[in-house]
């Protein structure tokens, strides 16, 4: 079937495969969301009354700075699995690193979720919870490396649907916080059921993948790497029988011929592939490294003025941070389907990128709780305004890096260049955690 070379590809019948890879990218990130938009409980915990030395009950007063260090902690095993996979990914066959890794985000989710039942001390705990986010982020490296590679091969249609995937895990964290807060269980059997949905949610993830290769659309891509390689060298066999009978300068001609032809078909070293897309690479970190170095360590300290109405103050800064911030992140990963502007050879692209930094300043100056700088915007809609556009430039301006890229390569080199963009977004995020250190003793 994938024989023709010259044969369109088949249908995507009820848009499955597009489906599945909306599915996909959302898997990646709910790891990063869930202990991300679950701060509230994290800090609750490690301020929790536990038992002194000498017997009596009081309050931890210990600063654990638990936003920046999940940040870093996050995005560290992040940029060193991401580039071990953009190096590693042709000794480990792609579906046993995807396999594997989704399996492991699920123990250590249920890990999570178990550990809600469990009485500990506020060091303790914090330094279990550090490792858990070390280690369930070291596996999502790989699988975000690895589908980011697959998603390289589909048309660009794929990686923005890929993108917006991810930026639906987003919003999927923020609503099941939401949802937790609103519900009359106690807090416990809240922040229970809030990890019990992400395991439910990785579950999910793995079947989807495992069902895309028997898809004949998805296998029409998956396969035509391989399949072009088999037709050339038939294709070129064919043609060196028909003048095997010819003098041997026209073999030796021939045989030049298949050499250099099978050359052009061999993949380009990532050197060569990131000479290619640097720019790309390095307008995806800016971005990322801007966005994380003030979400979500300065935007969650952010208050209401209306402090007198209980009920708002209690979900102000789920709805206004969280669920703000990624509905508009997902309007923004999915409007390049619409209109991608600027174009990839324009000077205005990174000129775009780089006029984000004014949102640091902007979101520094909201209403932020015992800020030592003068506030310009202490109104909620002026906090929701600039957050709404902060998460959609980020969105917009990330999905349009990620679906340039590989169409500045040949087609035999788009894992690659899908690999290394995401490791240059890993580690746009893990500047923006260090950044955020700094940021936030500004404050």
């Amino acid at each position: 079937m994938w024989n023709d070379k010259k044969q369109s590809p088949p249908a995507d019948r009820g848009q499955a495969v597009a489906l599945i890879i909306f599915v996909l990218g959302l898997g990646t990130l709910l790891p990063w969301n869930f202990f991300m938009t679950a701060s509230q409980y994290f800090n609750g915990r490690l301020t929790a009354p536990n038992i002194t030395s000498n017997g009596t009950t009081g309050v931890t007063t210990k600063d654990y700075n638990y936003d920046s260090w999940m940040a870093l902690l996050s995005q560290l095993p992040l940029l060193l699995f991401t580039l071990l996979n953009s190096f590693l990914y042709q000794w480990v066959k792609e579906r046993l690193r995807v396999a594997f890794s989704l399996i492991a985000i699920l123990l250590l989710f249920s890990l999570t979720a178990a550990l809600v039942q469990v009485p500990m001390q506020p060091d303790t705990f914090f330094s279990v919870t550090m490792a858990t986010i070390w280690f369930i982020n070291m596996c999502g490296a790989v699988l975000q490396g690895s589908l980011f590679g697959v998603v390289g091969l589909f048309p660009p249609r794929y990686s923005t649907l890929f993108m917006s995937g991810q930026g639906l895990a987003g919003i999927f964290a923020a609503l099941a916080m939401l949802f937790s807060i609103l519900s009359n269980a106690d807090k416990s059997s809240a922040a229970l059921g809030y990890f019990i949905t992400p395991c439910v949610a990785t579950l999910g993830t793995l079947l989807c993948y495992l069902l895309l290769p028997h898809l004949e659309f998805a296998g029409f891509y998956l396969n035509r790497s391989q399949c072009d390689t088999v037709e050339t060298s038939q294709e070129l066999l064919s043609s060196t029988d028909k003048k095997a009978l010819g003098n041997v300068k026209d073999l030796e001609a021939s045989g030049k011929f298949i050499s250099e032809s099978g050359e052009d078909q061999e993949r380009s070293s990532v050197l060569k592939v990131f000479k290619k897309i640097w720019l790309m690479a390095a307008c995806v970190t800016c971005v990322f490294a801007v966005t994380l170095s003030v979400f979500p360590v300065i935007t969650v300290r952010v208050q209401s003025v209306y402090t007198e109405n209980a009920a708002w103050n209690k979900v102000f800064t789920c709805v206004c941070c969280f669920v703000v911030f990624n509905a508009m992140d997902l309007a923004g990963r999915g409007a390049p389907s619409l209109v991608q502007w600027p174009p990839k050879e324009s000077v205005l692209f990174p000129v775009a990128v780089l006029s984000r930094l004014v949102f640091v300043p902007l979101l520094m100056t909201c209403n932020v709780q015992n800020s030592e700088l003068t506030v310009l915007f202490s109104h909620d809609c002026s906090f929701v305004t600039i957050m709404a556009l902060f998460s959609f430039s980020n969105g917009y301006l990330a999905s349009l890096c990620m679906a340039y890229a590989p169409q500045l390569v040949r087609p035999k080199d788009c894992e690659t260049a899908g690999s290394l963009m995401s490791f240059f977004l890993v580690l746009g995020l893990a500047l923006g955690a260090s950044f955020s250190f700094l940021l936030g003793k500004l404050v």
